[in-house]
């Protein structure tokens, strides 16, 4: 799927978003999804706890006004080949991603008639929202796990392939809480013509057009390595030191904008663009 294809919305999380109050993010991804006209899929690939994960979510986008609302459990592989799975992501506008492991998503659903058809609906207009693991899956370099609140080497991170709906990025989530700015780094060295983005808790980012805004209460921290002026990766032994020069940082809160494009935030007085809501058919 190339760049010029994406016609959807992501809503990534950085985790630990919202249930029981406000539910600030959830409702910004149910209205992306259609409003209360929404058709919400909710795959608890990810978890070892699918029946209790899915009904918390149920009984979250049900508060928020939500009638048409299905739980998909893939327990194995053969469970992303039925026609009835299919059919439920063929008629959603929104499928959403609970947290658990990342690697589980990827060892059941990548490549299997269910990802071809969530890519495929993606460019139509699909919604497709993901928490914690369900964030990181959506890159095509993917974190699968890795040590924080350390300084950036090469042994502390292990990458794998994700979904790939969000190709120019590497996402990491629970990101300012798990100190993970090192890992972030050390992920994005190994692929700098990526961009990294590191999610907090109760955090999200919405995806369209090559552009994102942020919503909740954390902030977005985006690292850039295209412009750096000198690293020492090509020396390094395993388990040593990562240098790197004149990396691009920013901190972006709720209400900011970033062009992808140029990898530049959005200033100035303008309003967020909130995308337009996905069509029910």
């Amino acid at each position: 799927m190339t760049s010029n294809q994406h016609q959807g919305q992501l809503v990534i999380i950085g985790g630990a978003e919202d249930r029981d109050g406000e539910c600030k993010i959830l409702r910004e991804f149910v209205r992306c999804a259609g409003g209360m006209e929404a058709k919400i899929v909710v795959m608890t690939v990810a978890t070892e706890l699918p029946r209790e994960v899915g009904e918390d979510y149920i009984r979250v986008f049900e508060r928020l006004g939500i009638k048409n609302i299905r739980i998909i459990d893939t327990i194995q592989r053969e469970d992303a080949e039925t026609s009835t799975v299919l059919e439920a992501i063929n008629n959603a506008t929104g499928v959403f991603f609970t947290g658990g492991d990342q690697a589980r998503i990827t060892e059941i659903l990548k490549d299997s008639a269910l990802h071809q058809a969530l890519l495929k609906r993606y460019t139509e207009g699909l919604v497709v929202g993901g928490t914690s693991a369900g964030a990181s899956m959506m890159s095509t370099n993917m974190i699968l796990e890795g040590e924080g609140q350390t300084h950036p080497r090469i042994e502390i991170v292990e990458m794998d392939q994700g979904m790939s709906f969000f190709p120019e990025a590497v996402i990491d989530q629970h990101f300012a809480q798990r100190g993970r700015l090192g890992r972030l780094l050390t992920a994005v060295a190994r692929h700098p013509d990526l961009i990294g983005i590191g999610i907090d808790e109760n955090t999200a980012i919405v995806v369209r057009d090559h552009q994102f805004y942020v919503v909740g209460d954390g902030s977005c921290t985006i690292v850039d390595l295209s412009e750096i002026t000198h690293n020492n990766i090509g020396q390094l032994l395993r388990d040593e030191g990562l240098a790197l020069s004149g990396v691009k940082l920013h901190i972006l809160p709720e209400g900011y904008k970033f062009d992808l494009h140029n990898r530049q935030t959005v200033t100035g007085n303008e309003p967020v663009n909130t995308p337009e809501m996905a069509t029910v058919s």
